[in-house]
């Protein structure tokens, strides 16, 4: 009798156990349609570049990472390596990205560095016809490029809204990964309006979806089939996939088409600022209820900023009546706007809230972007780890001030310790007093290590003392 109660409480538990697997293996997706339906306007991208004597062209695989250690023993020993040094260094397709169809006349859309720098550019369609491309036109800013194809009636995706992608929804990507056409892999969306390191004016989408050399340029769907993104880099310290992959958003790529099918190129929106995070002591210092905002820490001369009078310790809470909760949100948002269009912009300025208009400008091209604002001063080259400003003669005279230098941005180190802060004006250092740049950066190269020191500050007009302490 014990055996057969046994034997019935081990088969309901069975029971139990199979029946949440089958459940479990019900709530999983089943990409298959949507794979079968979208890969058709996945293309693969080679481009060619000749022979110049720095490398480019040399072969199959120049210009991309190396094949990985586990699949060279399927092209022996001397597999691509072997056959590049075979052959001379001219054009030669290589097979660089992937792609994706957005009208049935043949515009393709991809990466600015899947294409950059080709002399020409060859599409291979998933019914393996190849058709070579021209080039529309590229943004590296947004890392993204339009080619055009001689045909018709293509196949083509269905454009989504990422705007509307959230956090721990299904996707999936089709690309080319190593040269292998229509791979597929599949995650879910980690998180949305992304910044990172170089790329102020890309909300990426970050997933872990996994995404290797090839995939660059690829779309990323969501379970509607939908096209919310274009795979264009990954984090990682190994040079392979580390489950932080970057996609740039749809709806701001289709703003970029626009543009590029009619220029060729990007015009964007430019404030003129330098900006950076407000954190809990940036908050209380300059009068916030809590951190957020971006910190204005310098207005560049002859900007819109500088017309419509914004002022170095402004922290700018919306624009254009879009909230900003973080300094790395603004870019984005005013690279979008139309340069010659009026907006406004909520500030809190010296603890008051204010709404000035503000006629946007134009971005100026990289190469022009120091001769408009001059040569940052480096917040290291002295051991507070500040960066420093002469005083402007408006502020010494409403201070009441003879001398000193403004506090233009604090990285993170002894001054920030101390509780320096943007809009500070140093007056004194060490028992010395401060009366310009040249006198500031003599005192501090010459503090002491290991011992505090104090540090005399103006901090809206009222003088402060801060103990400051260099590390040894």
């Amino acid at each position: 009798m014990k055996a057969t109660a046994y034997m019935r409480c081990l088969s309901v538990v069975l029971a139990g156990v199979l029946l949440a697997n089958f459940a479990y293996a019900a709530a999983l997706p089943d990409f298959t349609e949507l794979v079968e339906q979208a890969s058709p306007a996945i293309v693969n991208i080679s481009t060619v570049r000749n022979g110049n004597g720095n490398g480019e062209g040399a072969g199959p695989h120049s210009g991309q990472e190396q094949i990985p250690e586990i699949f060279k023993h399927f092209f022996g020993e001397r597999g691509f390596e072997g056959r590049e040094h075979e052959q001379p260094r001219r054009s030669h397709p290589q097979s660089l990205g992937s792609g994706f169809i957005i009208s049935a006349d043949g515009y393709v859309l991809t990466n600015h560095h899947v294409v950059k720098g080709a002399d020409s550019i060859l599409v291979r369609l998933s019914d393996r016809r190849e058709l070579e491309a021209v080039l529309v036109g590229s943004d590296p800013r947004s890392d993204l490029a339009l080619l055009k194809l001689d045909a018709k009636a293509l196949p083509v995706v269905k454009i989504g809204n990422s705007d509307r992608l959230k956090p721990g929804e299904w996707v999936l990507a089709i690309g080319s990964p190593f040269g292998f056409d229509h791979s597929v892999t599949a995650g879910i969306v980690s998180a949305t309006g992304r910044s990172l390191a170089n790329e102020n004016y890309v909300p990426f989408i970050q997933t872990d979806v996994a995404i290797n050399p090839g995939n660059s340029g690829g779309p990323l769907f969501n379970l509607e089939g939908e096209v919310v993104g274009i795979n264009s880099q990954i984090y990682t310290r190994s040079g392979g996939f580390m489950g932080l992959s970057f996609s740039i958003p749809i709806s701001m790529a289709m703003e970029v088409v626009e543009q590029l099918k009619l220029n060729g190129q990007v015009a964007r929106g430019w404030l003129g600022v330098i900006i950076q995070e407000v954190n809990r002591d940036l908050a209380e210092s300059f009068g916030l209820d809590r951190p957020r905002g971006a910190l204005v820490a310098k207005v560049l001369p002859d900007s819109p900023a500088e017309a419509a009078e914004l002022h170095e310790g402004d922290v700018i809470v919306a624009f254009n009546g879009e909230p900003v909760e973080r300094s790395a949100e603004l870019p984005p948002l005013v690279g979008r706007i139309v340069p010659g269009k009026t907006v406004e912009l909520d500030l809190v300025r010296s603890g008051r809230n204010i709404t000035i208009a503000l006629k946007v400008g134009m971005l100026p091209e990289e190469g022009a972007m120091q001769k408009v604002g001059g040569p940052a001063p480096a917040a290291d080259s002295n051991p507070l780890n500040v960066q420093v400003a002469a005083i402007e003669p408006e502020r010494a005279e409403q201070w009441n001030l003879s001398g000193g230098v403004v506090v233009r941005a604090v990285q993170p180190g002894p001054g920030a310790e101390a509780g320096l802060v943007v809009g500070d004006v140093i007056t004194m250092l060490n028992g010395r007093a401060i009366d310009d740049l040249e006198s500031f950066a003599e005192v501090a190269a010459k503090l002491p290590k290991g011992k505090a020191v104090p540090v005399r500050i103006v901090r809206r007009g009222s003088p402060l003392f801060l103990p400051l302490k260099v590390k040894p």
